[in-house]
């Protein structure tokens, strides 16, 4: 892509995760080229980009807009980060690669930022812990090998995943914290078993939560985000 086009996805990418953007929202080329000073070539080289990232659905006469995650949509993603995440933990324990000085250090930094109950904390504070937490994960995956970070990217980078410490109560944060320390335990004693298992039941135990907060929605017969919203 060229800089311009690099410069214009960051941005509309950060807007998107940041849910400044919303599911749904249009992605006007002439708004965006407006908003950059840029032609709008570089803006349809970096929709293609936030296309390909899951990010956002091009369709014909009707342009981009962010993706709508249904509950169907949620639960799979669920499924797949338990499964792929599960297995990550357990190469990471056999091979004994992870850094476990950094994960310990990440578990300590998210709960400082806890501290104080969520009206304090506001959302920056929610902000860096979410910030920590997909830190936390990734120093994970990159120990189980070289295939699974590229793999897991677009199941974690997404706005449904990064706002989930916006929603948790003091008791659900408490419980991913300790689950984080399980985890540094079983990575630790170098258990593949209780490693899998502490993180498909972590992956598992916010999948529940999303959903929880989620209006009911008809299920449809495909998988995949719903271009449309219909």
């Amino acid at each position: 892509m060229s800089q311009s086009a690099v410069r214009v996805h960051a941005e509309l990418r950060s807007d998107i995760l940041g849910g400044r953007c919303q599911p749904g929202a249009r992605l006007r080329e002439e708004e965006i080229a407006e908003r950059f000073g840029v032609s709008r070539t570089p803006v349809r080289e970096a929709l293609r980009r936030l296309e390909a990232d899951g990010l956002v659905v091009v369709t014909p006469r009707r342009g981009a807009e962010v993706v709508r995650w249904r509950d169907d949509d949620v639960a799979e993603l669920v499924e797949l980060r338990a499964l792929l995440e599960g297995h990550a933990a357990r190469r990471a324990a056999i091979d004994g690669g992870v850094d476990l000085v950094v994960l310990r250090e990440l578990c300590e930094r998210m709960e400082a930022h806890a501290e104080g109950d969520a009206e304090t904390r506001g959302e920056r504070g929610a902000d860096e812990i979410t910030r920590l937490n997909m830190e936390l994960h990734r120093t994970v995956h990159r120990a189980a090998g070289r295939l699974l970070p590229d793999l897991l990217v677009r199941l974690i980078d997404v706005p449904v995943v990064r706002r989930t410490f916006h929603t948790y109560s003091e008791a659900e944060l408490q419980r991913s914290f300790a689950q984080h320390r399980e985890l540094v335990e079983a990575l630790a004693a170098g258990d593949g078993d209780w490693a899998a298992a502490v993180m498909q039941a972590h992956i598992r135990a916010a999948g529940a939560t999303l959903r929880s907060l989620r209006d009911p929605e008809p299920a449809r017969p495909r998988s995949g985000p719903d271009p449309g919203g219909r």
